[in-house]
């Protein structure tokens, strides 16, 4: 299996990637540290549920696939899909805590910069194993990838959604996903044939990490939410930067 070597090269993009980097007013220091990884199989029933969930031109895996016209395939089978986590560091995670109306300004400047440091994530992740002699593409610069205005807006490739799939956390009241790492994180996500561990779920219930499903407990993010005026039902179209 090749989990722990991706690993340990993904470690390395983390530690030398020199868009990695917030700009010299803001300290020029790293906006992410170590990222956390696990793996979904394609052919997992949770993508076609995605379809309701988050809306009908939710893709799957091989639809994407196929879209891109790679090797084309009936079965989805030997599809692996990888999903990472990227931890914001410290000092933007504690400069967020410290806000209660409005992101802080550096992480509104992290985030805009990390744009272009995820998406080089992904290509050379993608490049990683094509060199091994296998295939791989990233969904949300894949041509089939779009966003859908039908009711709502949404993107046919939900990377939160991806990350559930794949075991790294659940989501909050709040609608963002919980990880180990907190809700302070963006995600990327690529597809590839490449013969990769599936990590499963280590719980089916997409509400496991939030206190206030779980117990009836917490509300934090309503709190910190800036549209505290309106009712609890409203928050979960508010983004959290706790």
């Amino acid at each position: 299996m090749y989990n722990n070597k991706f690993m340990k090269f993904l470690k390395q993009i983390i530690e030398n990637g020199e868009l990695n980097r917030l700009p010299a007013e803001f300290g020029g220091g790293p906006i992410f540290f170590t990222p956390i990884i696990d793996v979904a199989a394609g052919n997992d029933l949770i993508f076609q549920k995605y379809k309701e969930v988050v809306g009908e031109k939710h893709l799957t895996p091989i639809e994407i696939w196929n879209g891109q016209k790679l090797n084309l395939l009936e079965k989805d089978n030997n599809l692996r899909v990888v999903s990472i986590v990227f931890p914001y560091v410290k000092k933007i995670r504690d400069a967020s805590i410290s806000q209660t109306k409005l992101p802080a300004e550096i992480y509104s400047v992290g985030r805009n910069y990390a744009n272009e440091f995820i998406a080089d994530v992904l290509e050379k992740s993608v490049k990683y194993f094509i060199d091994l002699g296998f295939e791989a593409i990233v969904p949300i610069l894949s041509t089939p990838y779009n966003h859908v205005i039908r009711g709502k807006l949404y993107s046919n490739w939900s990377e939160r959604h991806i990350a559930f799939a794949a075991g790294l956390g659940t989501f909050g009241l709040h609608e963002g996903l919980i990880t180990e790492l907190g809700c302070n994180v963006r995600f990327g996500s690529f597809i590839t044939n490449a013969t990769l561990e599936i990590t499963p779920r280590k719980s089916d219930d997409p509400y496991a990490n939030c206190l206030f499903y779980a117990k009836g407990t917490c509300k934090k993010c309503i709190e910190r939410c800036p549209a505290n005026a309106i009712s609890e039902k409203g928050h979960e179209k508010i983004a959290c930067f706790i």
